[in-house]
């Protein structure tokens, strides 16, 4: 069996790769491994709206029942609520059914640990272990978990969990974390059809914004379909018809977003991770006057948090490296340039719809357009190449690739950077260069490809 566990959870087609069967010995492995030997264990279960999440969410039920490990099953959540919630009710672990952007065949399995955080390898380790062993501690009679599913429900003398409000919970939780009223400011939403459906739109409202919101009517087969964040045509559009300020486009989870402007330009990550940076320097709130994110973050946020005076820390690709670098520096703000923006002071992952609150609240604070706020990162032109390589390890320990890829650097100066970076999943490696001169920029990165290929 190959590694289960990628980036971002256990992803796959569902009712193929993703099955029933697996996801049931995925969920009962992560009880018995996070489940902290506590006698009446509980896990918190979302899921986005897709058609397979309701099959899968029972077999995930199933295996963690079947560890003796109780269930609050939260329903169609984002993916930060349930990290959020898995804190608030101090359970073992939350499990977020969901493949977040990917289309609508597809769905994943996102495990949280105790406190809402992202699992580390050692972790992933010890489940994928007992999932290929294959041997489970199964308890009887009632020792099995079970599902508490009604507003204070009780099954055990000491344990009482309330479903009433959960949602509004969450929320809540959101708009406490924004600090500004949002009055004033008219943002349209693109929701994917995905999980943040309903409290998306309902948490900008509570904030203070006029909300108009697209692609909020989840069917369980249209998440993703054309709309969201990977595919921001819709909500350009409609920013433009309807004379908003900004639009903002979640993913199918909505641990991340996308941003435009009131002309409908696009403000990816790197330039969300800008304004939200500055805002928090300026408030005192940005810790080390650091801002974390990961490799392939543009040339041009180093330089405009250089100039800044806000120091980089950079990660390899994924939110996970990010969260990692978050906690071991206690550093306040970081993320990706795909739209994952953590706030370790208000959550344990990406939250989209936090990240659209937080925008609109320096828009409110400082009465300037998104357009303005976003124009501190001037993007530098980049070539991306994808090459084809017998043995991507190889090319890392190359003396022919070391030695060209510093005189590459010599030659750039802090007018770009080169990142040679193998995939993670195919035999790629891609060569990456970012220059102020795009044709330098090609120059050298074909040079490089060449190089790398004959390794």
């Amino acid at each position: 069996m190959g590694r289960l566990f990628g980036t971002d959870g256990v992803r796959g087609l569902a009712n193929d790769s993703l099955s029933p069967e697996l996801a049931l010995r995925v969920s009962a492995a992560a009880a018995q491994v996070l489940s902290r030997g506590k006698k009446r264990a509980l896990a918190v279960v979302g899921r986005d709206p897709r058609a397979s999440g309701e099959m899968l969410e029972a077999a995930v039920t199933a295996g963690l029942t079947s560890a003796g490990v109780d269930v609050l099953s939260v329903g169609v959540l984002p993916t930060p609520a349930v990290a959020y919630l898995t804190g608030v009710y101090d359970a073992c672990l939350g499990v977020m059914i969901s493949a977040s952007h990917n289309p609508m065949p597809d769905n994943g399995i996102k495990i949280f640990a105790a406190g809402g955080h992202k699992l580390d390898d050692a972790a992933e380790d010890r489940i994928e272990a007992l999932v290929a062993a294959g041997v489970f501690t199964r308890p009887t009679g009632g020792g099995i978990g079970r599902v508490l599913g009604k507003p204070g429900q009780v099954f055990h003398a000491d344990d009482r969990y309330s479903l009433e409000g959960t949602h509004e919970r969450y929320i809540e939780h959101l708009v406490e974390a924004t600090g500004r009223d949002l009055s004033g400011l008219t943002v349209v939403v693109d929701c994917a059809h995905g999980a943040a459906s309903e409290v998306g739109p309902a948490a900008y409202r509570e904030a203070g914004a006029t909300v108009i919101a697209i692609n909020a009517d989840p069917d369980g087969l249209n998440i993703n379909d054309n709309c969201g964040s990977t595919h921001l045509e819709h909500i350009q559009r409609a920013v433009r018809e309807h004379g908003a300020d900004l639009g903002i486009a979640h993913d199918g989870d909505a641990d991340r977003c996308l941003a435009v402007d009131a002309a409908g330009a696009i403000v990816d990550g790197d330039a969300i991770m800008a304004v939200l940076a500055l805002a928090m320097a300026d408030a005192g709130e940005l810790a080390e006057k650091t801002l974390v994110a990961t490799v392939m973050s543009n040339l041009g946020l180093h330089i405009a948090m250089r100039e800044a005076g806000i120091e980089m820390r950079t990660t390899a690709v994924g939110d996970r490296y990010v969260l990692e670098e978050l906690r071991r520096g206690g550093f306040t703000l970081g993320g990706e340039q795909s739209g994952h923006v953590v706030f370790p002071k208000h959550g344990t992952t990406g939250d989209g719809v936090l990240t659209g609150l937080r925008i609109m609240a320096r828009m409110a604070e400082t009465g300037r357009t998104l357009a303005d706020l976003a124009s501190v990162v001037q993007t530098v032109p980049q070539v991306l190449l994808n090459v084809p390589v017998s043995d991507k390890a190889a090319v890392a320990v190359a003396p022919t690739v070391l030695e060209a890829v510093t005189a590459a650097e010599r030659e750039l100066g802090e007018t770009g950077r080169v990142l040679l970076r193998p995939s993670g999943t195919e035999q790629l490696v891609r060569v990456m260069v970012e220059a102020t001169d795009l044709d330098a920029a090609h120059r050298l990165a074909g040079d490089l490809a060449k190089l790398v290929a004959a390794v």
